[in-house]
């Protein structure tokens, strides 16, 4: 009983940890995208202050030619993440898969032992009636 207690609480561990990986990869896209945006803004304010928006012309804004650099690397670092997080979408439903199974079998032997215990209060209820019937 104990081990399969141990059990049960190792797999809900494994769903959680997995569920926090998810989690933690899905705000890093998010703030990946939301930084950005940021850095389009910035690059745009640039270019209408520049008045320049051709990136090949000579006076074009160092800094907007920058800040658009690390924009384009934020998104391919977003787009790295989703291969990640799909592999850890899998990994949690797996986990979870093994919870649900571990749990299921638990519930079945619950299920077991308390129809056993069943059958020995009654048997022991039909002792008892036996033996006051034959008195």
């Amino acid at each position: 009983m104990k081990s399969r207690d141990t059990l049960i609480r190792l797999r809900r561990f494994q769903v959680d940890e997995k569920r926090r990986r998810v989690t933690q990869i899905e705000m890093m896209m998010a703030d990946f995208q939301r930084m950005a945006v940021e850095l389009d803004r910035e690059v745009a304010h640039e270019e209408a202050r520049a008045g320049i928006s051709d990136v090949a012309h000579f006076a074009y804004p160092t800094y907007a030619r920058a800040a658009a650099g690390r924009r384009d690397n934020m998104r391919q670092s977003a787009i790295a993440l989703e291969g990640q997080l799909a592999e850890a979408k899998a990994e949690l439903g797996e986990a979870f898969e093994d919870l649900k199974k571990v749990e299921i079998l638990d519930d079945r032997e619950r299920s077991a032992e308390r129809a056993a215990e069943a059958v020995r209060e009654q048997a022991a209820m039909d002792g008892i009636g036996l033996s006051r019937a034959r008195a």
